[in-house]
């Protein structure tokens, strides 16, 4: 399998993930300013939506969306736990957490990176987050992961999109529950080994 990522990205998710499930994977590295790989091929013509992450399966197969492809890789190691088994009620909280990362915590960081945004939408997505980031950190207030004792694929996304705060002058340290869990993560071999390989730490 081929993972396309830009370092420090949201693609670093289904990186720490497939490390977590001990599954092979071939990294390509993307220049997103530019659209082309780290051997010069146009990125566009991989993946038309120009971001990242990218899996290509051995057999062509593609998945463009780090929720999805993070299910697809637990899946691919079911031993390991990252994600209940499908039908069961705790995979659709798995999956309505996925949503909750995707929609309402990494989308609003977007605008804190684009230098072109204007300060307004900038100050509305701050705000956004923060209600979004109160409401994570009263579920992480009395449990260790999202779903409970066991870490998940959400944890996984959810750790990366915190990681953001420091590029971005949102200090997660405001939030005690989630600066004890981004630290326990982030100890994780999996995500030390996805880091290094990234040149993140």
């Amino acid at each position: 399998m081929k993972l396309y990522y830009s370092p420090g990205a949201c693609s670093l998710s289904p990186h720490i993930v497939a490390c977590e499930a001990e599954l092979p994977l071939e990294l390509i590295k993307v220049d997103l300013k530019h659209k082309r790989t780290e051997t010069n091929d146009d990125y566009q013509q991989l993946n038309p939506n120009g971001y990242v992450p990218l899996l290509i399966l051995d057999d062509g197969n593609r998945l463009t969306e780090g929720p999805a492809i993070v299910q697809f890789l637990a899946d691919q190691a079911p031993a390991k736990k990252l994600i209940p088994a499908a039908g069961t009620f705790e995979r659709y909280q798995t999956q309505q957490w996925l949503n909750f990362i995707s929609a309402e915590i990494h989308k609003n960081f977007i605008p804190l990176f684009n230098s072109e945004a204007p300060q307004a939408a900038k100050e509305w997505a701050i705000e956004l987050l923060i209600k979004r980031l109160n409401a994570t950190a009263e579920q992480l207030a009395s449990r260790p992961y999202l779903l409970g004792d066991h870490i998940s694929v959400a944890d996984i996304y959810l750790f990366v999109t915190l990681s953001w705060g420091q590029h971005v002058n949102i200090d997660i340290s405001r939030w005690p529950a989630l600066a004890r869990y981004a630290d326990k993560i982030a100890e994780r071999p999996a995500v030390q080994q996805a880091m290094k390989a990234e040149g993140l730490i």
